[in-house]
């Protein structure tokens, strides 16, 4: 029998190296999933990191959503003209919109579709183009593609996003989620202190075992939301909107706003309205979102115009009228800022704050006509800052390393060389 020939230490270093850096590429990131069993669906939000420069119409265009209702969601002046075709800066982070449906037993959006272009491939559209919100392997898998290296220039593509519902609350409090996804530098730490919740929270919501996050997970941030009552016939039944932002509806002619200061949902006309029906409310003449009020012996009598939802085009409004002890204050309005035209270094590395956190939580009217002043404000309860966890029925998926077939047949190998060599 032949002599064996030795392998090198170097030899034998590189192969232990190649070992380790083939299971830590295996490993997947992880992400909430919510399990469900009915045909509703809800509003959520998603993280968005914009890979390149971008008008508002185009990141629109990404998701299929309205741009106007991004500007909203992110506090954005919609006055300012032709701001649909505002070029938002690479790296800007953004929240987008979302209906999040119950499909195949999990919560997830399967509403945005991307045309291919030349040079794109399932990666290059699932980490960059969607700022890895999806996997290559989940897009492969909804459109049924059996050769990621083969895609048709113009084919259409389902692309399932992340979301989670939780019946629209977090804590027993009207709550929003967002999907995000986690950046190298993120902490969970830093992630519950910049929106306003715990440690304790994002753990529980994220049925995590730890504190331990990697890059590319994403995780499901609770946001202390106005929660709408609207009927269920009514087109925007469930509309929610996050604390420190605003919402259009009912085709643009209603403007709805959350905070600070209460998680008390107010509507008003919007400034983009063209030919809306009647906003006063019967037997009166108050406009939606007016508010009168008189000081009497007994307190203060309050008289409000309110929005109750869009049906079959027409704009629901009621009267009501109560007695409260004080009279209050007018109306306060979230802070809303000029269109992003840079991305400051700290939001390139980091997720955008809370809206709420900009302020001192007294707020201040914007300088904008989108959010005229109004006579009085309609009392609600206070915000849920710093919440205690709860419970969710979330569920976390991570591929093991040791049950990874290539990772094993590697390491096995590995041995054998080293067997050989002694």
């Amino acid at each position: 029998m032949p002599d064996q020939k030795p392998i090198s230490h170097n030899t034998l270093c590189l192969l232990l190296l190649l070992s380790i850096f083939a299971n830590v590429g295996l490993v997947s990131s992880k992400s909430t999933i919510e399990p469900c069993s009915n045909s509703d669906s809800c509003n959520a939000l998603l993280g968005y990191t914009l890979y390149t420069d971008l008008k508002v119409s185009e990141v629109a265009s990404l998701f299929q959503v309205d741009p106007i209702a991004i500007l909203t969601a992110n506090a954005i002046d919609i006055s300012y003209p032709d701001v649909e075709n505002h070029i938002l800066p690479s790296q800007l982070f953004v929240k987008i919109p979302i209906a999040c449906s119950c499909v195949d037993g999990i919560r997830k959006s399967v509403s945005t579709k991307y045309k291919t272009r030349p040079s794109d491939t399932l990666s290059s559209i699932a980490d960059s183009i969607y700022s890895g919100l999806v996997s290559a392997d989940q897009i492969g898998e909804a459109n049924s593609v059996t050769d990621p290296s083969v895609l048709d220039v113009g084919q259409t593509l389902v692309v399932p996003l992340p979301c989670t519902c939780f019946n629209g609350t977090d804590n027993a409090l009207p709550a929003i989620y967002l999907s995000y996804v986690v950046r190298p530098v993120d902490t969970l730490t830093g992630i519950a202190a910049r929106y306003l919740t715990t440690i304790t929270d994002l753990m529980n919501v994220n049925a995590m075992g730890g504190t331990a996050i990697k890059a590319g997970d994403i995780l499901a941030v609770p946001l202390p939301a106005c929660a709408s009552n609207f009927p269920r016939y009514s087109s925007d039944y469930g509309l929610i909107v996050p604390n420190g932002s605003y919402a259009i509806t009912a085709s643009h002619c209603v403007q709805c706003s959350c905070g600070p200061g209460n998680l008390k949902l107010y509507c008003m006309p919007a400034s983009l309205a063209v030919s809306c029906s009647s906003m006063q409310c019967r037997n009166s003449n108050l406009m939606l979102g007016n508010v009168t009020v008189q000081q009497t012996g007994g307190g203060c009598n309050v008289t409000s115009c309110s929005y109750g939802g869009y049906v079959n085009g027409s704009i629901i409004t009621s009267l009501s009228t109560y007695l409260q002890p004080r009279c209050p204050g007018g109306q306060q309005f979230p802070t809303l800022i000029d269109p992003p035209t840079s991305v400051v270094r700290e939001s390139m590395f980091a997720p955008s704050p809370s809206p709420s956190s900009q302020s001192d939580g007294a707020g201040t009217t914007p300088k904008s006509s989108v959010v005229p002043t109004t006579t009085g404000s309609l009392p609600g309860f206070p915000p849920a800052s710093s919440p205690i966890g709860s419970t969710s029925h979330a569920c976390s998926l991570r591929k093991s390393l040791a049950t990874s077939p290539f990772a094993l047949v590697l390491l096995l190998f590995v041995k054998f060389l080293l067997s050989m060599s002694l």
